[in-house]
């Protein structure tokens, strides 16, 4: 039985988990909208004469919408709270998929998708945030990685619906129109759940913080509802930053670069270039349309399972092997995809190698890369300046996440399909040799002990006030 699970059992707490699935209802929308354009595009590429640059500005004009929505999010995070900045996300998301669904013209279509993605990038930053901040320490690794299990659900989701709607006719606007729905429920979700405990105590309304965190740790045996208190506000008094320009003192400046890492590399590892052109990739070995979009199902499916995997071990296992494991392995498979499009013997009479390639490459981020990003930068920030903190981070997640998607096409026709597949291997590399090196261990413990160790350290203290539970954490000074 996994930690995770032993845990919830523990705190019998229905609420806990419900309103963690509600808030991460906004990896949904994340997942769902990156999904559901690599099915559309190959039908309103022929239906609006879409070509390669247009399709680009489609995929990837999403990513500048999110980009800021990231920048805003941690304004808005602290001034109106994380559940109405997620509530406003949910209603702009509905707008932007109707938006797309009844576009009669390419620059009609790239307009709404860049609505989406004001909504996007806010409802991915504020989403592990909300999290992190009402769940305990044996339990939170899981339970931010909801967000990600979402994300996951999304595109299967996605994938789903582009398989329904891949013989309607005009099935590419029921496509993008269906994620109104989802958009809706997290509107809607959200106005059903409580403020974050360390939001509440930021506003200076200690005893609505100390009533939510009784509800949200119910029956659990553990649970020190006065101690938790006391560490928020130890922990706010030690940080009492608000401005952006705190995020370059001394002793916060190693973890910007850490999260800043982990964000970039997420992307440059090419993980969105596979979902966003699945089919397309897959079409290339032969493939009709139809069948591509049928076979992208089953990396849908991949991508689910190993972040549930994911779930269930982070608390056991820990952040850090997750992450290097993962990373080890979608570099290995991306190299191997390089390989596979290099050679022509194998995609004659082995094209089920690149569906393979694919299924690994997707299980590893799903249970490395994937989740440990979103949760990392949840845990490693102090509360003074975590959602400024973590904003930035998601700026330069969406920023990378923008030109991969919008050079993919062109770069394959730089340096053909394998090269760029060597080049997202390549940057694989140095992913897990920056990882290995930078990135702390925070398995087990509340966020006010990562602040006081990571940012004590820095501080000044010694090397064991600083390490984790491996030294790790020295090791990112």
């Amino acid at each position: 039985m996994s930690d995770f699970v032993s845990g919830m059992r523990a705190s019998g707490n229905g609420l806990l988990l419900r309103i963690s699935i509600i808030a991460a209802i906004g990896g949904l929308l994340f997942g769902f909208d990156t999904g559901i354009i690599s099915g559309a595009l190959l039908f309103v590429k022929k239906d609006l004469h879409a070509n390669s640059v247009a399709q680009e500005w489609i995929v990837s004009v999403l990513l500048l919408g999110a980009i800021l929505g990231a920048i805003v999010s941690g304004y808005l995070a602290d001034k109106l709270s994380r559940k109405w900045t997620k509530v406003i996300s949910g209603c702009v998301y509905v707008v932007g998929a109707l938006g797309c669904a009844f576009a009669v013209t390419i620059p009609m279509l790239i307009a709404f998708r860049f609505v989406l993605g004001l909504s996007v990038g806010t409802a991915s930053f504020v989403a592990p945030l909300y999290i992190a901040e009402v769940s305990p320490p044996r339990v939170r690794g899981g339970l931010v990685s909801f967000n990600q299990l979402l994300v996951t659900l999304g595109i299967l989701l996605a994938y789903l619906v582009n398989f329904a709607f891949s013989n309607v006719p005009d099935g590419w606007r029921w496509m993008l129109g269906v994620g109104a729905i989802p958009g809706a429920a997290l509107a809607v979700g959200m106005l059903t759940v409580p403020h974050t405990p360390r939001w509440l105590m930021e506003q200076g309304r200690e005893d609505d913080a100390r009533d939510v965190l009784t509800r949200l740790r119910g029956s659990d045996p553990d649970a020190d509802i006065d101690k938790e208190i006391r560490g928020i506000q130890e922990a706010k008094q030690k940080e009492e930053s608000t401005t952006l320009r705190d995020l370059l003192r001394p002793n916060i400046r190693p973890l910007i670069w850490i999260g800043i890492g982990l964000a970039v590399f997420q992307q440059f590892v090419g993980i969105n270039t596979v979902i966003y052109y699945a089919p397309t990739i897959l079409s290339k070995t032969g493939l009709t349309d139809n069948a591509a979009i049928t076979q992208t199902v089953f990396v849908g499916v991949t991508n689910v399972v190993f972040t549930i995997v994911a779930v269930l071990l982070l608390d056991k296992v820990g952040r850090r092997m997750l992450l290097l494991i993962g990373t080890a392995g979608l570099t290995v498979a991306i190299v191997f995809l390089g390989v596979f499009f290099a050679s022509p013997a194998l995609q004659h009479d082995a094209s089920y190698l690149a569906l393979i390639a694919l299924l690994v490459y997707i299980a590893s981020f799903a249970v490395g890369l994937g989740p440990v990003f979103w949760l990392m930068i949840s845990e490693i920030y102090p509360t003074g300046v975590r959602s400024k903190a973590m904003s930035v981070a998601t700026v330069f997640n969406w920023a990378a996440n923008f030109v991969v998607a919008g050079t993919f096409l062109t770069l394959i026709s730089l340096i053909s399909r394998q090269g760029t597949f060597f080049l997202f291997g390549g940057l694989g590399v140095f992913a897990f040799l920056f990882f290995a090196w930078k990135v702390p261990e925070t398995k087990d413990k509340s966020l006010e002990q990562i602040q006081d160790e990571l940012v004590g350290a820095r501080a000044g203290g010694s090397r064991d006030e600083g390490a984790g539970d491996d030294g790790s954490a020295d090791r990112s000074s």
